[in-house]
């Protein structure tokens, strides 16, 4: 079993960045008039603010989280003071909360998305299976934390640390050996997050890179109304 956790955690992880980098470069250069949400708030607009909001908040706090917590290195979190089993607790706090929100809105999203006809005759079948997948990636992460309770300690999380931060500095040999005694849970967990990012190009995510700044500097419309007759 080796050569599959050398394979997708030493080397899967370049291929679903690669893949990611560069299809994301070549949609937006070839087919920008697809780089949007394709909002759907004209055909229902009551669950789609429900579960959109919850979603959103949700999904970013859990993606700064992870960020912050998988790349910042254990020197750093011992220099403010914060052991190892202090930020294993800390994630599993605030991991959970940001999971639970965001779990309550993906749900309002998928039931909204395939339960309205009209929103499912409008959806593609990209568009259900990211939503699937985002789906199986947080329930895997709210799974994972029952784990975790189990050793308190945060040797899981250290070897969580050395395989992300060893994946950045491409040292694949170091990385894959960080994962090799990590609970199934997780690796199944990092293994459908490298998929999200393999299928990134080719979804509706791709919204997330536009930050509208031009809204910012451009002129005001001027919306005139109909003079009474």
């Amino acid at each position: 079993m080796n050569y599959l956790n050398t394979f997708f955690f030493g080397i899967y992880p370049y291929i679903a960045l690669a893949v990611m980098v560069i299809g994301t470069w070549i949609r937006y250069d070839r087919e920008q008039f697809t780089w949007k949400t394709s909002s759907s708030q004209m055909l229902e607009k009551k669950q789609l603010r429900r579960g959109s909001i919850a979603f959103h908040i949700g999904i970013l706090a859990i993606f700064v989280g992870h960020f912050v917590g998988l790349l910042t290195p254990s020197e750093v979190w011992h220099v403010l003071g914060i052991s190892t089993s202090a930020k294993q607790i800390i994630a599993i706090v605030a991991g959970g909360i940001a999971g639970v929100i965001c779990f309550y809105g993906l749900t309002i999203l998928i039931v909204r998305r395939l339960k309205n006809p009209r929103i499912r005759a409008n959806s593609s079948t990209m568009d259900i299976a990211i939503l699937l997948l985002l789906y199986a990636q947080l329930i895997l992460g709210l799974l994972s934390i029952f784990v975790s309770l189990d050793h308190l300690d945060g040797s899981t999380m250290v070897l969580l640390m050395s395989w992300a931060q060893n994946t950045l500095t491409f040292d694949a040999t170091a990385a894959a050996a960080a994962m090799t005694d990590v609970h199934w849970i997780f690796k199944l967990h990092v293994t459908l997050g490298l998929t999200i990012f393999l299928v990134f190009p080719f979804t509706r995510l791709v919204h997330m890179l536009s930050v509208p700044m031009q809204y910012l500097r451009r002129q005001h419309q001027v919306v005139r109304q109909k003079a009474p007759r």
